[in-house]
């Protein structure tokens, strides 16, 4: 009798696996969101209702501030001439008139390109920090230390850098806008021969482009530090994790910054009309 030892085809080995349901994939961000809801309602609790400790703020400013100011001024200035040249070739190819380049640029930098470039750079910059920072004492259990002493760690650590992150987010997109405004000026006199007087044109800023700007500059710098402090308080698997989450805070801030670009601008055409 002969016996066939052939194995068959249609038995399935140990290693192939079920795919991984839909609602497995989006577990994880709805996670993460409800945690980094729950963290910036503890950070706006502990801001009105937590210790006070100016020195921990002041300490978050330097860091934030004076460290990013002279990043930001030159990424904002090459902006600006860039963004001039480019528009200034462009209108010329469609009108021969230049007198109302520098009023709509200044517009579009007020309420929009001024907060969002700003706080790209801030993710990147701060975010990164912010998030290595607290993942390192996550991992070496500085932070259990701190809740063993009955210290909440969002009050110590989270709270100076969001109070921190408000005030100079907003200090740092006027400073370097107003460069981006001067490069802007300058390279519209030296390609196109537009003076001073005319490219420095504020008919077309209103209170509505400004609202909108204010708005954006509180969002931004309310959201990276709450994010990029989410990411680290979360991190696990020693230095390894710690690079994860710094990745993880970049990236969640950038797509923070850019949704709320949209929504916000969304919402001051809906309020403020055209």
């Amino acid at each position: 009798m002969n016996v066939d030892l052939t194995p068959s085809t249609d038995v399935g080995t140990l290693d192939d696996e079920p795919p991984a349901p839909a609602a497995s994939l989006f577990l994880p961000l709805v996670r993460g969101l409800a945690d980094t809801y729950a963290l910036f309602g503890q950070t706006l609790y502990y801001t009105i209702r937590g210790r006070s400790e100016p020195g921990s703020v002041f300490r978050q400013m330097y860091e934030i501030g004076n460290r990013s100011l002279v990043f930001l001024c030159i990424v904002l200035g090459f902006v600006g001439m860039i963004l001039t040249y480019q528009a200034g070739l462009q209108t010329l190819r469609v009108v021969p008139d230049l007198s109302r380049l520098g009023a709509t640029f200044i517009e579009l930098l007020v309420k929009d390109l001024g907060p969002s470039i700003c706080a790209l750079m801030l993710a990147t910059r701060v975010g990164a920090g912010i998030a290595a920072e607290i993942g390192s004492m996550v991992v070496t259990e500085q932070v259990d230390a701190l809740r063993m002493c009955a210290a909440d760690p969002v009050d110590y650590l989270v709270k100076p850098r969001f109070i921190a992150s408000l005030v100079m987010t907003l200090i740092l997109v006027v400073c370097a806008s107003s460069v981006a405004v001067g490069t802007g000026m300058l390279t519209a006199q030296a390609y196109f021969d537009i003076t001073p007087r005319t490219f420095f044109n504020l008919d077309r800023v209103g209170i509505p482009d400004i609202s909108v700007g204010f708005a954006k500059c509180l969002a931004y710098g309310a959201a990276i530090p709450v994010i990029s402090s989410q990411a680290g308080l979360s991190t696990f698997g020693g230095s390894q994790g710690v690079g994860a989450a710094t990745t993880r805070a970049v990236v969640n801030s950038s797509l923070a910054v850019v949704m709320m670009n949209f929504f916000i601008s969304g919402a001051g055409y809906l309020i403020f009309g055209e």
